[in-house]
């Protein structure tokens, strides 16, 4: 029979990694969203050669392992600058830094996808390229490009395991701990399998339920 030491004490460690987990991916996408929209809207329009250099900005938050950035990010922060920042605090920034890189991508070509004949309609009207934006390319683009944002930001959520570096207890981590305790490794990251598993299913199910009723309007 099947016997293991895990308590319910292990089992609120890991509830709590798991909210560690949930709390960092939260803000990470939201403030990544709002500046990979900005980034993504002004890569668009101001067209490829003027935003060269935000591009290269950009290009090396994709091209970078993201273990590498939170190492560096937390040694120029803490030992070089000699800021008093928090683990969290360098975890939330490099990821949200690092979401708004790929989503940046995913709103460029998502308003890219709006026909421009659509735009030059919507400007023939008399819309101002704010209203031509607000209610013309926004909420098709939306529709593109949200299958890629829900990817985007349960990938963001699987790399969050990474923050164990700059000394986050997230549920990867507290994982570790309990592996470390216990010695039972299968059976522990089969249980934080299953919490990353509830955390996502509910998210990649409602991007699934957008989609489905959008195309169907």
């Amino acid at each position: 029979m099947f016997d293991t030491a895990l308590t319910v004490n292990d089992l609120i460690l890991l509830a709590k990694g798991a909210g560690m987990t949930l709390l960092v991916t939260a803000i990470s996408v939201f403030f990544g969203t709002i500046l990979g929209i900005v980034f993504g809207v002004v890569r668009y329009q101001i067209g490829p050669w003027w935003a060269a250099p935000m591009t290269f900005v950009l290009d090396i938050f994709r091209s970078i392992p993201l273990l590498i950035q939170l190492v560096l990010a937390n040694a120029f922060l803490t030992a070089v600058l000699k800021l008093k920042m928090s683990g969290f605090a360098v975890a939330c920034g490099v990821l949200s830094l690092y979401t708004a890189a790929y989503c940046a991508e995913i709103v460029r070509g998502g308003i890219e996808s709006v026909p421009l004949t659509l735009r030059r309609a919507a400007r023939s009207l008399g819309m101002s390229w704010g209203q031509d934006m607000r209610n013309i390319v926004l909420p098709l683009a939306t529709r593109v490009a949200l299958p890629s944002w829900i990817g985007l930001a349960l990938g963001v959520m699987k790399d969050s395991a990474l923050v164990y570096i700059v000394q986050v207890v997230e549920l990867l981590k507290s994982t570790q701990i309990l592996i470390t305790r216990l010695q039972e490794p299968l059976f522990l990251l089969m249980i934080c399998g299953m919490f990353y598993f509830v955390i996502s299913f509910p998210i990649a199910r409602f991007g699934g339920y957008l989609e489905k009723r959008w195309s169907n309007d």
